[in-house]
């Protein structure tokens, strides 16, 4: 939970509310910090953490699941090159089969 300078605590859904305002046109940041006495840095910060993306399939994520999955991916295509560099190469690994005695 955020707290203000004077230690107010905001839930979740009030977060939400005020960046739902926000997005649908109906007010301006200075507008709702004025109105719910919250920072504009606060107000800033939750827009960012709350705001949506559309993907091509019609799913919606957050900004905060947008960056979980940067970092998955960063995380991932580091162990993929970790594995390529371990993995011999293709000529390296054929094996010869002799036959007679």
């Amino acid at each position: 939970m955020s707290t203000n300078k004077r230690g107010t605590r905001y839930d979740e859904e009030f977060k939400r509310t005020l960046v739902n305002l926000y997005q649908s046109g109906g007010k301006t940041q200075a507008a709702l910090c004025k109105e719910y006495g919250v920072s504009q840095t606060a107000l800033t910060r939750w827009i960012k953490q709350f705001s949506t993306v559309e993907t091509d399939d019609g799913e919606i994520l957050t900004a905060k699941q947008v960056k979980e999955l940067q970092k998955r991916n960063a995380q991932l295509e580091e162990e993929l090159m970790i594995l390529k560099k371990r993995l011999p190469s293709s000529r390296h690994t054929r094996t010869t089969i002799r036959s007679g005695s």
